[in-house]
């Protein structure tokens, strides 16, 4: 592959329809909080998946080990208007994931919820054993008013940091000792209002793994998508949207997470991941079967089943 310089330029998928906002009637509300920072909430009860928000330069990501920054996490649940949470979520434990996971929870009052590996992370965190809950393959959760379900997955190629967190991880330390443990696909239903959503957090899939499942909606993460084969991302919408048969596709992990969210989004520069490529074969894809698919806008509280 040939070194490409500089990153894909967001202002080209403004012109495509928005996520509708939520309006005073929206039953649940979704907001994007960076990577694959979802939070859920229908004004009584909340759930967000992965809670990244210190998001250290790439220097210091390399060079030193890392913990989580209390004024950047504060500062990102009072602007998303979080106050209490009844889960936090992990799609799987990579520091741009699970670095802040039991820091949010221990403000939240949430229970850290996810595999195994992120388990450790909230052990090492000092996180009352009552309030981690680790999820096995299948597992149907229910966390105030939704139940999460639990489908293993697989990271997207490569995955620099494999293998799993066999012990309590304390802060600091480094980014290379959050390896990605258990990967999950994660369907959030809401009980009050039927509303379902697939919360999918790599780009990575096992063939047939959704089969029988069912979400209105697709939370899809990219990240790294542009380097595959067009067949590749072809698959992989084939496995993830169509195989729950959802009607709009909200993309994520396509935003430069060294940059933290005091700054204006941008996308990953092409010598980590090719956003435009991804979107050449995901656009063909969802006008194909009418799906609405889109970018989310950070922090804005969006109603995405009422896309059309």
């Amino acid at each position: 592959m040939q070194l490409r310089w500089g990153r894909p330029d967001l202002a080209a998928y403004q012109t495509q329809p928005a996520t509708p906002p939520a309006s005073p009637t929206s039953p649940l509300t979704v907001s994007f909080l960076g990577v694959t920072t979802l939070l859920f909430d229908d004004g009584d009860s909340a759930v967000m998946t992965d809670g990244f928000f210190t998001r250290p330069s790439l220097a210091r990501t390399l060079l030193t080990s890392l913990r989580s920054d209390p004024t950047r996490v504060e500062y990102a649940l009072r602007r998303a208007g979080v106050g209490t949470l009844d889960a936090v979520v992990c799609g799987h434990s990579h520091y741009d994931h699970a670095l802040d996971s039991a820091a949010v929870a221990q403000r939240t009052g949430a229970a850290l919820v996810g595999g195994e590996s992120t388990a450790q992370l909230g052990r090492g965190a000092q996180l009352p054993p009552g309030r981690i809950v680790t999820a096995a393959p299948g597992d149907a959760l229910t966390f105030g008013a939704f139940t999460l379900t639990f489908i293993e997955s697989e990271h997207s190629h490569p995955d620099r940091i494999r293998g799993v967190i066999d012990h309590a991880i304390a802060q600091p330390a480094p980014a290379r000792a959050y390896k990605c443990g258990e990967t999950w696909s994660i369907l959030v239903e809401h009980e009050k209002s039927g509303h379902s959503a697939l919360v999918h957090s790599s780009a990575g899939f096992r063939p047939g793994m959704l089969d029988g499942r069912r979400a209105d909606v697709v939370y899809l993460a990219v990240g790294q998508l542009g380097h595959q084969p067009r067949d590749f991302i072809e698959q992989y919408w084939a496995e993830t949207v169509t195989a729950v048969g959802a009607r709009a596709v909200i993309l994520t992990h396509w935003d430069d997470f060294f940059r933290p969210l005091t700054k204006p989004l941008r996308a990953l520069p092409y010598a980590v991941d090719d956003l435009d490529a991804a979107m050449r074969v995901l656009t063909a894809c969802a006008e194909r079967d009418g799906v609405h698919l889109g970018l989310p806008a950070l922090w804005s509280r969006t109603d995405p089943w009422a896309a059309r």
